[in-house]
Formats: C-alpha cells, sequence, structure tokens
C-alpha cells in the first residue's frame, strides 16, 4: 500500500522508523529482531536506507598508499523485498543519487516495480566518507528534484529510452526529506524551503523531516513550508539519544541544535542506562507535543535498535 493511501486512511497518527542494511557479510538476523520487537506496536511501514561507497586507504605490500572505494552496506532492494515479504507490511527503499547514473537508477525502479514495491524515498544522499563536497555520478543528479522527476516520469512510462515499445508505467509513491533547521550546505532556511517546493513540484507526494530535538523549530517550518505553497504531509522525524557521544556526534554531523536541559541531564548521567533513560523520557515529551498537534504520523530513526522506540511508542502512542 502506498505511504498516501495509508495516510489518508489512518485514524491515528502513524508510527513508522527507518532501518539500516547490514554491514557486508552479516545476515538480517539482527535486523529481524528489531523488526520484531516493533510489529506489538503496529508500525505503519518501515524505511531502508541506501548507501554510497566509502573512500579507504589500504596500505599495498609495497609500502604505496592505495585508493580504493568500498560499499559497506549493499542489499537495500533485497532487505526491503524480503522485509516486506516475511512480515507483510509496506517498506520504503531509499533512492540515492549519489554514486548512482539515471541508467542505474531506473534499473532500480524497474527491480522494485518487478518485486511488487510501490514506495520509494527520494535522497540526493551525503558525500562518500572522506570527502567534503557531494559530486554527482556522471550522467546523474545533482540534486533529489531530477531523480524525483526521472521516477514521476517512469509512473508515467517514459523511460530513458524513447524507442521502447509500450513500456509498463511504474506506480510509485515518492517521499522525500526536509530539514527543520535547514540542510547544512543551504545559504539559509527559505533557499532550503525553495529547493524543498522543487521535489514537490516534481512529484514527490509527501515528506519526512531530519531528526530535530526542539518541536518549535518542526513546527515553525511546517508553517513556512504552508506559505510557500507546500501542500503534502509532512511527517517529523525524531531520535532518542542513546550514548553520551551522540551531544557532540548529532549536531556536528547533522547540524542539528540540542536543547540545554537535555544537555545537561545527559552529562549529569553516570551509566549508559541511564542516559537510554534520559533520552528515552525526552523523546516521550517530543511525540506527546506532536502528537497534540494532530502530525500525520511520526518517523523514528532507530539505527536498528528498538528497545528505546519500544518503550516511548508504548507510552505515548
Amino acid at each position: 500500500m502506498k505511504v498516501t493511501d495509508i495516510i489518508k486512511k489512518a485514524t491515528k497518527p502513524l508510527f513508522t522508523f527507518e532501518l539500516l542494511p547490514p554491514l557486508k557479510g552479516h545476515t538480517l538476523d539482527a535486523i529481524n529482531e528489531a523488526i520484531e520487537a516493533m510489529l506489538p506496536y503496529d508500525p505503519a511501514y518501515i524505511n531502508i536506507t541506501n548507501h554510497q561507497q566509502e573512500v579507504i586507504y589500504v596500505e599495498r605490500p609495497d609500502g604505496l598508499i592505495e585508493r580504493k572505494t568500498v560499499r559497506k552496506r549493499p542489499g537495500t532492494v533485497a532487505m526491503s523485498a524480503a522485509t516486506q515479504f516475511k512480515y507483510n507490511i509496506p517498506v520504503i527503499p531509499h533512492m540515492i543519487c549519489g554514486g548512482r547514473s539515471r541508467d542505474q537508477l531506473e534499473n532500480q525502479l524497474i527491480e522494485l516495480n518487478f518485486l511488487g514495491i510501490d514506495n520509494v524515498f527520494a535522497l540526493r544522499g551525503d558525500p562518500p566518507h572522506g570527502e567534503r563536497r557531494f559530486v554527482a555520478q556522471k550522467d546523474g543528479y545533482e540534486h533529489t528534484d531530477g531523480l524525483v522527476e526521472q521516477i514521476a516520469a517512469f509512473n508515467c512510462g517514459k523511460y530513458l529510452d524513447p524507442t521502447l515499445k509500450e513500456p509498463t508505467p511504474g506506480d510509485f509513491c515518492i517521499g522525500v526529506a526536509a530539514y527543520p533547521e535547514k540542510h547544512f550546505e543551504s545559504p539559509n532556511l527559505d533557499q532550503d524551503i525553495a529547493m524543498l517546493k522543487k521535489k514537490v513540484d516534481a512529484g514527490a507526494d509527501y515528506i519526512v523531516t531530519q531528526m530535530f530535538f526542539i518541536n518549535e523549530h518542526y513546527f515553525s517550518f511546517v508553517d513556512k513550508c504552508r506559505e510557500a505553497g507546500i501542500r503534502v504531509p509532512i511527517i517529523p522525524g525524531i531520535k532518542p539519544i542513546r550514548r553520551r557521544k551522540d551531544i557532540d556526534f548529532l549536531p556536528q554531523t547533522f547540524h542539528i541544535d540540542l536543547p540545554l536541559d537535555l544537555v545537561k541531564d545527559v552529562a549529569a548521567c553516570d551509566s549508559l542506562a541511564a542516559i537510554k533513560d534520559v533520552g528515552v523520557e525526552f523523546c516521550k515529551d517530543q511525540v506527546r507535543e506532536l502528537l497534540k498537534a494532530n502530525v500525520p504520523g511520526v518517523h523514528f530513526y532507530s539505527e536498528g535498535r528498538a528497545e528505546q522506540i519500544t518503550r516511548v511508542i508504548k507510552d505515548t502512542f
């Protein structure tokens, strides 16, 4: 079922979460355990992330350093299909511009179509680890709106090869990301919202935000989006603090603000269990306020770990 149909039919806000494919060489066992821990709370769908190649440097036998690219988390399409069929729950695989040509992206759409997956989440993707600047693949996309446009065209039966005879159209529901505190590469929030509108105008059906820890950022962002003419659902994305280094890592990596009270509470903890408790209680307060505001749903960034999220969901939804 398409995400937009799920939202329309819902009688209460949706609970959804995101998972990463396992590292190369590992099985889906740990992922399945996390899914099974959250299934009793009736998740509406599951997102599966996608990761481009990373740059690493290895020493050769002759002592010289060689630059190599590796893909540490392959398997997005296969994991999406396996999860959807095993648990009979809609799955939304991520599609990224990074490291992909238009042909490769079209082939991924064809595979997903064959597998009966009718939702995708379109992203530009981050630069590979070790590189500061995003560079599009040859014959790829610099920005997500181009990818959204390609998916929308595929839905109309328009393939890259114009000579195909009566090609089968797709029927994908398209999600995109947004940044309540703006994408770090954008000069200001207004410009970032203008870029978001380009994605919606290209065919995006709904939006999920980057994580945030101050709900007012989300509420203000939604208001600005509506003023800019963006009418599609905007689902808030959140994440419970899990460890002490999150206090430094999350703002540096995702360019987001953390409330001073949360930072102080984590600093006062004397154990990992105490930090997780602080993260859960803060997240519960966030969710309660969001649900009171009648958001379409709440999307959790789980990192493949269910324990904190199930505690939050149990006491809020």
